[in-house]
């Protein structure tokens, strides 16, 4: 495999301020200290390769310089300093409407799209049908696209880039402007583009789609490059430092706790095993959830759910339903060791009247992370996957 980007200590700057006389004046007598000072780093120093057909992912929180990066791959912007190197053409979709002319139709803007490509009308004209059937906007496609909303655009934009064939694809965040068919649509598109043998960098917040498509991921913090590796242990990395652990959470009276329609939680904790100050992949641990019942007689249960810092549902378990007076209800729910994955998750709770009737739903209650203590015995690399049970699983020579 042959390198197909390269950034070499690439940075970008943008001067704060007003450009006006005291910028001027700093040129003009050489005053590099304050003119520094009125820099702002987008991007500092940030270095990688990127092979032929490898999918990079690219995470950080808001302000990190992922859109920064990519307008200087996608040469939207100029480095202040360092280089980009780029072997192929180059498709980008970086936000809504890019490489679009509102006053041109959608069809005109396929074509015009293909152009900037480089790839001759020949070529565009096999792909229109597939590109307009993806999109969804066939009724709409000889309409200027200054009439189009949102979802509309980046629904053309994206088939566009996507069956164009280049030989690089540059995502950002866009995606998040569809519906939740579309951007199934879309993640399985890329998936396809990945196994064409393309290149492509996504860049997102929604990490079970990183961790899906991207074998490897790239962190940027305030600028700079911190970590890149294997998107599972990047991004478990990223959230466990993003994340407060907490123990849990506690009011005082029901007047100031969360809660509706009589219902107001008290509490919600981790239970540890005794001499135990954290979870690990191997430990046993409750859920203890304390709630004020003031609604008088009524049948009430209470549901937990497990999940990942990426959204994704580990389990959802409930109680026994019972009639309940007025009065403090307990529920604990045990879980067991060797069932979890190391990572960091998120426990919501739900009050249920009548085994059926959600009453108040909690988010967040608590935040922790699964640690990972491994033996001598075990696997050293990266270990995959939402679980991690304990099986019976033995090895042994056969004669």
């Amino acid at each position: 495999m042959s390198v197909v980007i390269k950034v070499d200590n690439l940075s970008k700057s943008y001067r704060l301020g007003a450009f006006g006389k005291s910028s001027f004046m700093n040129d003009l007598f050489g005053n590099k200290r304050e003119s520094e000072e009125n820099l702002f780093w987008a991007l500092r120093d940030v270095s990688f390769d990127v092979m032929d057909g490898e999918v990079l992912g690219i995470i950080g929180k808001n302000g990190a310089g992922k859109s920064t990066l990519l307008k200087l791959l996608s040469r939207i912007t100029s480095p202040s300093s360092g280089s980009v190197k780029i072997k192929g053409r180059v498709a980008s979709l970086l936000e809504v409407g890019t490489g679009f002319h509102p006053e041109l139709t959608g069809r005109e803007n396929v074509f015009l799209n293909g152009a900037i490509l480089g790839m001759r009308r020949s070529e565009i004209a096999s792909k229109f049908d597939e590109i307009v059937a993806f999109s969804g906007v066939e009724k709409f496609i000889d309409t200027p696209v200054k009439r189009y909303s949102s979802g509309m655009y980046v629904r053309l934009a994206f088939a566009v880039a996507a069956h164009l064939e280049p030989e690089v694809l540059i995502i950002d965040e866009v995606l998040a402007v569809g519906d939740a068919e579309f951007q199934k649509k879309c993640l399985g598109k890329m998936g396809e583009v990945a196994k064409g043998g393309r290149t492509v960098l996504f860049v997102s917040h929604n990490m079970q789609a990183v961790q899906s498509l991207c074998k490897e991921t790239i962190l940027l913090e305030s600028g700079t490059m911190t970590e890149k590796g294997s998107s599972h242990m990047v991004i478990s990395n990223y959230l466990s430092r993003t994340t407060k652990e907490v123990s849990g959470q506690y009011w005082d009276s029901p007047e100031e706790a969360p809660g509706a329609e009589g219902v107001n939680f008290k509490s919600v904790d981790l239970i540890l095993p005794q001499g135990a100050d954290f979870v690990d992949v191997t430990t046993p641990f409750g859920i203890k959830v304390n709630f004020w019942n003031q609604g008088g007689n009524r049948r009430l249960n209470l549901v937990v759910r497990l999940y990942t810092m990426a959204g994704e549902c580990i389990f959802n378990t409930v109680s026994e339903c019972h009639e309940f007076e007025n009065g403090e209800i307990e529920g604990v729910c045990k879980v067991p060791g060797d069932l979890l994955n190391y990572g960091v998750y998120s426990i919501m709770v739900l009050i249920v009247k009548d085994t059926s009737r959600e009453l108040y739903e909690l988010h967040d209650a608590i935040q922790f992370e699964v640690h990972d203590k491994r033996s001598n015995q075990s696997w050293f690399g990266d270990w995959p996957g939402l679980v991690r049970p304990k099986m019976e699983f033995g090895l042994k020579k056969i004669n």
